[in-house]
């Protein structure tokens, strides 16, 4: 059992910063794929970032947000530059475990999901 805890979420204005985190319990952090997601009111959750066997980004995010991990602290990051007003979500941190069928933009590859981190953008 995975226990995912997301922390960093608030309120900033358009073309600001956030850094999200996400902690992990237990003592095979490295053994998973990790990855974040977000749903904003009224849309289903869609993918953001993931890092397991490489680094996966969307579309939407591609050169302004950065995934990034530290085992030692198991810790996944994501580090959000240039916000824009429609990256106001909730941010979900994900584990699955890095098996042959893991593929990190795929909801179904995560195992356990935290409780969700607010962003708000304003414009």
């Amino acid at each position: 059992q995975v226990q995912l805890v997301e922390s960093g979420g608030g309120l900033v204005q358009a073309g600001g910063s956030l850094r999200l985190s996400c902690l992990a319990s237990g003592r095979t952090f490295s053994s998973y794929g990790m990855g974040w997601f977000r749903q904003a009111p009224g849309k289903e959750r869609e993918f953001v970032a993931a890092i397991g066997w490489s680094t996966y980004y969307a579309d939407s995010v591609q050169g302004r947000f950065t995934i990034s991990r530290d085992n030692a602290k198991n810790t996944v990051y994501l580090q959000m530059n240039s916000l824009k007003p429609e990256d106001t979500a909730v941010y979900y941190c994900a584990a699955g475990r890095l098996r042959s069928s893991y593929y990190g933009t795929r909801d179904t590859s995560y195992d356990y999901w935290g409780q969700g981190t607010q962003v708000t953008v304003s414009s």
